[in-house]
């Protein structure tokens, strides 16, 4: 698939991103019926119908690739697969529940068992991004779209790191030391990786822990706009791995941060 290919494909669906944005967004003001799913997360009404938006619209673009989405278990128990895309709904869900803004809708097509195109929709902060080729990586926000290529905006004397928790486990603690992090952010969603590429936070450190599909756009995003990402001893991070689970993850906005 070629640039073109991939541009269309990113235009057709950034429409579709905003709309599906919207009713989430709808959904949660009307009050969201939520359920526990078999591995105790949540799930509500909003990230079931985003989900359906979403793949109905990559179906009708590309009915030959394969979908793996969060919600659905069709392709999950593949172990071939190095062509097909990867759907979180809602990344975030708690946040989605509890009427916090950094939820997000993750779409990424993966190529060769890499990230190529990305999109990620922060509707409660009506912050779009995406991307489709190396330095085509985009933000649309307040009918403005810009480039997007990880320069930094932080202080040059500060380096300035996002984080799941506000407890930082040891070896992440390690690693923030090692590295000089002045400072770290509780942030829960794939919005780290978006706010790493436009250069408001400079790095993030993961041990082991969620599915492909919570980071793979916003690893297309991140990577296309300038950014690293490897896992602890600095391998590269491909995708259809084993039941899609992540490695560990060191996000760094450039070499020299």
């Amino acid at each position: 698939m070629n640039s073109k290919e991939l541009k269309n494909l990113n235009t057709e669906l950034k429409e579709c991103f905003l709309n599906a944005g919207k009713r989430a967004i709808h959904l949660r003001d009307m009050g969201l019926k939520t359920e526990i799913k078999n591995d105790n997360t949540p799930v509500t009404n909003g990230d079931l119908e985003v989900n359906e938006i979403l793949t109905n619209k990559i179906k009708e673009l590309t009915p030959n690739i394969p979908i793996v989405s969060e919600e659905s278990s069709l392709n999950k128990k593949s172990s071939d697969l190095t062509k097909f895309w990867l759907i979180d709904p809602i990344d975030g869900t708690y946040d989605y529940i509890n009427n916090k803004n950094e939820f997000t809708l993750n779409a990424a097509l993966i190529l060769n068992k890499k990230p190529e195109l990305g999109i990620i929709y922060a509707p409660a902060k009506k912050r779009l991004f995406y991307t489709y080729a190396p330095k085509y990586c985009f933000e649309y926000s307040n009918g403005i779209e810009i480039k997007i290529n990880c320069e930094k905006k932080t202080k040059e004397n500060e380096i300035v790191a996002v984080s799941y928790s506000d407890n930082l486990k040891t070896q992440i603690s390690e690693i923030h030391n090692k590295l000089g992090v002045t400072s770290f952010k509780k942030m829960k969603s794939s919005f780290k990786f978006c706010v790493i590429a436009t250069g408001e936070y400079d790095l993030y450190v993961a041990e082991p822990r969620a599915s492909e599909w919570d980071i793979a756009a916003g690893h297309a995003i991140l990577k296309n706009a300038g950014g690293i990402i490897t896992d602890f001893e600095g391998n590269e991070i491909l995708y259809g791995k084993k039941d899609f689970k992540n490695p560990s993850l060191i996000v760094k906005r450039s070499i020299d941060l």
